[in-house]
């Protein structure tokens, strides 16, 4: 299997959203943008439901580690709520499936949301999967000065190098540092 890394490039970042629209639906390009913006595992992400959020907070418990988690949303988070609940007022899930076979409410697949991530990636030059969205945000989050610890703890890993390994911290970023700043 092919490793997945973050979406490093402003042009890239900016053709996925569009892309997903596209080729896709709506849909997908939301759950990419409001992925990149809180970082939450897949799983967590698809199973949303718009009584999750109070104002300004999304409270869920993560399927993986059990834990309760509030996660302060941001203004693209929140726009993008707001936009699917009008679209959408009759919806349970953030992002519903909308098959007409199912007679109960029920959020889109992972793989469903796997596929239009890798079809996307391949057009705009980069291998997508639903792990890029975290690992997109934290390697952002890192360049725009943020620190690896803070990082770590809204990923919820176990370590600082985990964290590192995670969003694509390696050998070329360490050497850019006796470069990037000479006193």
């Amino acid at each position: 299997m092919k490793e997945v890394h973050a979406v490093k490039e402003a042009d890239q970042l900016r053709d996925i959203p569009r892309y997903l629209a596209k080729h896709h639906s709506q849909r997908e390009a939301d759950v990419w943008e409001f992925g990149i913006n809180v970082a939450l595992r897949i799983s967590d992400l698809l199973a949303i439901r718009f009584d999750d959020v109070d104002g300004e907070e999304l409270r869920i418990v993560e399927q993986k580690t059990q834990k309760t988690r509030v996660v302060t949303l941001n203004t693209k988070a929140m726009q993008i709520i707001e936009r699917r609940k009008s679209d959408h007022p009759d919806h349970v899930y953030l992002f519903q499936s909308v098959s007409r076979n199912i007679s109960t409410a029920r959020p889109v697949t992972r793989q469903y949301i796997s596929t239009a991530f890798n079809d996307v990636g391949t057009i705009v030059g980069v291998h997508l999967n639903t792990h890029s969205m975290r690992k997109t945000r934290g390697y952002h989050l890192h360049k725009s000065g943020q620190s690896i610890e803070v990082i770590c703890k809204m990923l919820n890993h176990s370590s600082p190098s985990v964290t590192m390994r995670y969003i694509g911290i390696d050998a070329d970023d360490v050497k850019k540092t006796y470069t990037n700043l000479v006193l």
